[in-house]
């Protein structure tokens, strides 16, 4: 029989237990390490919207899986958008919050979500996560639980499990064994090709030098500076928000020191004026957070894309993810990917309406990959988002 347990601080779970389950392919945003230094920090708590509420399930008193789970007060930092969902909830007298999620916060990056032991029934472990997290979402009179970014066999597990799937689409590279930058330029139509070298050699004109810093060569400077580039990002939107601080940045830099990487531009005069906050995992780079103390042309597809493209070809790592959002980075070289989220809502009436709304958005997003112009968005929230 398989146990699930609730724990309110990844503290309450030891790491090496944890980190057994993540291995060694599984994105660092996973480890326990990433996870503890939110809560550590002060970005993730119940005052932000993020009250920890871990699961783990164990049989024979061993451990056999576990979730990052928190209950969410508000939909921030998720990137899979729900607001239609809630202001419909709303009309139908149904409270959307809290409700429960299993996520990375902050974080749009795709990983397992029930994360397993290697020798355990994945199938068998998803499936009992599912029961368990309906379990949950009755016995608090929550409106539903929303499992964010999984990979694709996890998200059918789940579906065969009574929950329905939300597809997503990110703008993602894949290495195809390119030998070098030129070989991945030729790859594109010759107008094209030109554009990004006219904007590739924009940099040096300008007299600016990029590059990645990792391991000691990330000094403290660095991540203030770093910390810097983080916040004039977000304070420039309206929607932007500060979800970050300045302590998670120095312990994530410690924590994950064989992880972390930086991206630098600096000027003639060697002066740090923008830089990109990265991470490595498993033959994959996943890009995070960016920012410039300067406005230049075509900076910020230098230093968020080409560099980095660049590393990845020789450093023959396969896939480069950049982040959410983005139909300029198609012409980039960044294609089209779907992503995958699960859904369970309590209330009948609300699982009806979003069932046959993800119906029709599901087909919205297979257009959008294969490439169908005549792909037209189904009405609702993510127009606004």
């Amino acid at each position: 029989m398989i146990e699930m347990r609730v724990h309110e601080s990844m503290r309450d779970i030891a790491r090496a237990d944890w980190d057994q389950l993540v291995g060694t392919q599984v994105p660092p945003f996973l480890s326990h390490a990433f996870l503890d230094a939110l809560e550590q920090a002060g970005c993730v708590t119940p005052q932000r919207g993020w009250l920890p509420m871990h699961l783990t399930l164990w049989e024979d008193e061993r451990l056999v899986a576990a979730c990052p789970a928190y209950v969410k007060g508000n939909s921030e930092g998720e990137f899979v958008f729900d607001y239609g969902w809630a202001d419909f909830a709303e009309r139908l007298n149904v409270r959307y919050y809290p409700k429960l999620l299993l996520a990375v916060p902050f974080t749009p990056a795709t990983g397992p979500r029930v994360l397993v032991r290697p020798e355990a029934d994945a199938e068998r472990m998803a499936s009992a996560a599912a029961e368990g997290i309906r379990r949950l979402v009755d016995a608090n009179r929550i409106s539903g639980a929303h499992v964010l970014f999984l990979p694709p066999e996890q998200a059918g597990q789940f579906e065969r499990a009574g929950f329905v799937q939300r597809w997503g689409v990110q703008y993602q590279w894949r290495n195809q064994g390119y030998g070098s930058f030129d070989d991945f330029l030729s790859t594109f139509s010759s107008k094209r090709r030109n554009q990004i070298r006219r904007e590739r050699r924009e940099m040096g004109r300008l007299g600016l030098r990029i590059e990645t810093l990792r391991k000691d060569e990330i000094t403290a400077e660095t991540i203030e500076q770093m910390h810097e580039f983080y916040k004039l990002t977000v304070d420039k939107f309206r929607w932007g928000r500060r979800y970050l601080n300045r302590k998670f940045f120095f312990d994530i830099c410690d924590r994950l020191r064989d992880n972390v990487e930086i991206v630098l531009a600096t000027n003639g005069s060697g002066r740090p004026i923008a830089g990109a906050f990265n991470l490595s995992g498993a033959n994959a780079l996943y890009g995070r957070y960016w920012g410039a103390v300067e406005e230049h042309p075509f900076l910020h597809f230098n230093v968020c894309y080409y560099h980095s493209i660049e590393q990845c070809i020789e450093r023959k790592i396969g896939l480069f993810e950049p982040g959410a959002g983005g139909e300029h980075k198609r012409t980039r070289g960044f294609l089209p990917t779907m992503t995958y989220s699960v859904h369970h809502l309590a209330d009948p009436r609300l699982r009806a309406a979003v069932s046959d709304y993800l119906g029709r958005e599901r087909d919205y997003m297979q257009r959008i990959v294969t490439g169908d112009d005549a792909a037209k968005s189904p009405a609702g929230e993510e127009e606004a988002d």
